[in-house]
This record gives C-alpha cells, sequence and structure tokens, in this order.
C-alpha cells in the first residue's frame, strides 16, 4: 500500500469505472430478457387459453330438442 492520500479525482475515476460497467451489463442482460419475457408471456397465455378451452367441453351441458 501507498501511504499518499486518496483523493476526490480517484475516488470519481474509481465510482465511474464502476457504473459504466454495470450499465454494459444491464444492457446486455436487457437485450436478453425482453424477448424471452415476451415469448414466455405468449406461452402463458396460450396455456390458459388451451386448458380454459378444455375444462369448458368438459363442463358445458349438452341440451337434445326432439320433435314429437
Amino acid at each position: 500500500m501507498s501511504n499518499t492520500p486518496i483523493t476526490r479525482d480517484d475516488l470519481e475515476v474509481k465510482l465511474r469505472e464502476v457504473q459504466s460497467n454495470v450499465e454494459q451489463r444491464t444492457q446486455s442482460a436487457k437485450s436478453t430478457l425482453i424477448p424471452a419475457g415476451i415469448v414466455g408471456g405468449i406461452l402463458v397465455l396460450l396455456l390458459v387459453y388451451f386448458v380454459g378451452k378444455r375444462v369448458g367441453t368438459k363442463r358445458s351441458t349438452i341440451v337434445e330438442i326432439r320433435r314429437i
């Protein structure tokens, strides 16, 4: 370790370095997660639709009308 004091400029440079690293990681994560979230949402909607359609056919009442 050196005995030189840490200056405000040293802190500012290091914090900007960390901030740019974090921003780069979030941008790369956003470009991956947004399309994955959209595809996941569509799959969930399709699953709910088909499960609801199946339950609806099982529980629906059949009314038969005959002429006499």
